[in-house]
């Protein structure tokens, strides 16, 4: 009967050597099990940063020109737009947000440190900020264009921008410690 070993790199048949005593494959399956759990921490982090920095782009584009130029679609079509606008957008951010949302959750319950508390601390500010301003502003603006609402709609995106870029930061950063 020939021995068989597990090791970092999987089971081992050992051919005319002595085998390892049964405290070192224990501690060969201890290695394995703790490089299988940091290569998925650092799949985590790397998983987390680009949903973050995914976020990060598509907030600056709709914050710097999207919302601008809704005072230039025009009265007549607006809602119509706007509808357009509130569907298509959803396909392009509804994924990664949830992504990030979960990744944030998970880099807390793996890291646990201050900076990963701090991005999840973003992630609520995002969210709620979304659901007390950004929504509601968009279901008013799809009864017809209005200045205001879509002065305040640009005003207190300000908050999601600046809390997507600070993420983007903290998410560089764990994805640095990473292995």
């Amino acid at each position: 009967m020939v021995p068989c070993l597990w090791t970092t790199a999987g089971p081992h048949r050992v051919y005319g050597q002595q085998a390892h005593s049964a405290r070192d494959s224990i501690g060969d399956v201890t290695q394995a099990f703790e490089q299988t759990v940091a290569d998925q921490g650092t799949w985590l982090l790397f998983a987390h940063a680009a949903a973050t920095l995914y976020m990060t782009g598509v907030i600056w584009f709709v914050q710097i020109v999207h919302y601008p130029l809704f005072s230039r679609v025009g009265q007549p079509g607006f809602s119509d737009y706007e509808r357009e606008h509130v569907r298509r957008t959803g396909w392009v951010v509804a994924g990664p947000m949830l992504v990030e949302l979960a990744a944030a959750v998970a880099v807390v319950w793996v890291v646990g440190d201050w900076l990963a508390w701090t991005g999840l601390a973003l992630v609520g500010i995002i969210w709620c900020s979304t659901g007390l301003w950004q929504v509601p502003a968009h279901l008013r603006l799809e009864a017809g264009f209005d200045e205001a609402v879509h002065l305040r709609l640009t005003r207190t995106n300000w908050v999601r921008t600046a809390a997507w870029t600070a993420r983007s930061v903290v998410a560089l950063g764990l994805a640095a410690t990473a292995g």
